[in-house]
């Protein structure tokens, strides 16, 4: 009688190989959620994400210059109380590289969506930072090209980094509209590709530069803007940004250019308007008037009304102006007088 087969013993794993693979598995399946989470994250923030529409609130920035203003002045005073009640209305916050430099630009960007979660509101900033900004004008400077993509590349990070915050993006005012005189357009449009590919996210609704209506006729301005090639890149344009216009006009405007270019969106600027224009005086007009608040008004093309230029700042060294950019007490005054 043949002997019975007697199965070979099983070799035991080692005991730190079985706490070894189980961590490996651990790790992978944490690693697997996370990612399967961010993924539902990042979906959810694009599904919910709403362009800008009347009634958007937009961020009142404390550190504004009508902030700093009210701060220094005179307490009790006109120009105390002008600076006061600026500091109060939501305005566009306005990055430059002369005052918010590439090693300090996200900080700023930070503490405004800091601002915009405790506000319950949209930030919105006007990038301004041009190579050739200004074409040497009021408002010149700017950074050369290397030093510009740098600049809006990091301006991007930080508004990605706010992914929970909604964000209006004014992109270079004036820069296509005033490309004519400078002779520059296609370098401009180089420039503001690359910032649009800096800086585009998530519930990031881009506007790029369309003039107002009493700079070009809209058919000139709609063959500026699709020459740029990027209006399939952006939410729209910004018209009427430090200007004076009506904001019937603008919005008349508005639509003949959308048309014009088979369908675009626009925001628009009323910061100043409030008494219209001067004529064709663009150069701190006496005797204006701030308009209507931000989010006042909007339709199926003009996203809304905002606050762009910050009411109170200088058009440049021109009427009894400082430089561009800074701010002008008796402007303020004057801009002020029948609302506060």
């Amino acid at each position: 009688m043949g002997r019975a087969h007697r199965p070979g013993r099983r070799r035991r794993i080692p005991r730190p190989v079985l706490i070894g693979g189980a961590v490996v598995l651990v790790v992978a399946l944490v690693a697997g959620i996370a990612v399967v989470g961010s993924l539902v994250t990042s979906l959810f923030q694009t599904l919910s994400a709403r362009p800008p529409a009347v009634d958007v609130r937009i961020v009142t920035p404390d550190e504004s210059k009508a902030a700093k203003a009210a701060a220094q002045a005179e307490p009790g005073s006109a120009p105390s109380e002008a600076a006061e009640w600026l500091a109060a209305q939501p305005t566009t916050y306005w990055l430059t590289p002369e005052i918010d430099p590439v090693d300090e630009v996200w900080d700023r960007v930070a503490h405004l969506a800091a601002e915009a979660r405790e506000q319950d509101a949209t930030i919105s900033i006007a990038v301004y930072g041009l190579p050739d900004r200004d074409c040497g004008n009021h408002s010149a400077g700017g950074l050369d090209p290397d030093a510009y993509a740098a600049w809006t590349a990091r301006i991007g990070d930080a508004l990605r980094n706010a992914s929970d915050v909604r964000k209006i993006v004014v992109l270079e005012p004036d820069s296509i509209a005033l490309a004519p005189s400078c002779g520059s357009l296609q370098d401009r449009a180089g420039y503001l590709r690359t910032a649009v590919d800096n800086i585009r996210g998530v519930d990031t609704w881009i506007y790029i530069d369309g003039g107002h209506s009493a700079w070009h006729s809209a058919v000139e301005m709609a063959d500026l803007l699709t020459s740029t090639g990027l209006l399939g890149e952006v939410r729209g344009v910004a018209l009427n940004v430090s200007n004076y216009q009506d904001t019937a006009n603008e919005f008349d405007y508005a639509h003949r250019l959308s048309d014009l270019v088979g369908g675009t969106h626009a925001i628009i600027d009323t910061s100043r308007n409030g008494a219209g224009p001067a004529g064709s005086e663009w150069c701190n007009p006496g005797g204006r008037l701030v308009g209507a608040a931000s989010g006042a008004y909007g339709d199926g093309v003009v996203d809304t009304t905002l606050w762009i230029k910050p009411p109170g700042e200088s058009d440049g060294e021109c009427n009894g102006g400082p430089v561009a950019g800074t701010w002008w007490p008796d402007a303020a005054v004057e801009l002020t007088r029948e609302s506060r």
